[in-house]
């Protein structure tokens, strides 16, 4: 079976679109892992935003993040940084990512390593 990758985009600043968006992301997320299939979930540009949302207790997305929380790869540390996101995960247990030197940034999430690994990406 192939592996999939994720990626969150969208703005939790949105509205209702975006939380659908990562409410799709985090189906998609448990679904392969009920099956034990091999899936990243990752943050990248505004989504950056959404960890630190979906962390709060009283958000509708909480128990679906908690349950999929240990198949979140990473952050792009270089998207959380542009927008505003960094401190928001400062204490979270989520790595934030700089594994790509991109004119500008303090490093981005390579996504193109999913692709030569074989993964297939999802993004929303």
């Amino acid at each position: 079976m192939p592996k999939t990758a994720i990626v969150v985009f969208s703005d939790p600043k949105a509205g209702e679109e975006a939380l659908g968006r990562v409410f799709n992301a985090m189906f998609i997320t448990q679904e392969l892992k009920d099956k034990d299939r091999e899936v990243a979930l990752i943050f990248q540009g505004a989504g950056t935003r959404w960890p630190t949302e979906l962390a709060k207790p009283d958000h509708p997305g909480n128990a679906l993040y908690n349950a999929v929380r240990d198949k979140v790869a990473g952050v792009c540390g270089g998207c959380a940084d542009v927008f505003g996101a960094s401190e928001g995960l400062r204490g979270s247990d989520l790595a934030l990512v700089r594994d790509k030197a991109i004119p500008g940034t303090s490093g981005v999430l390579d996504l193109s390593r999913y692709l030569e690994e074989g993964y297939r990406l999802v993004t929303l």
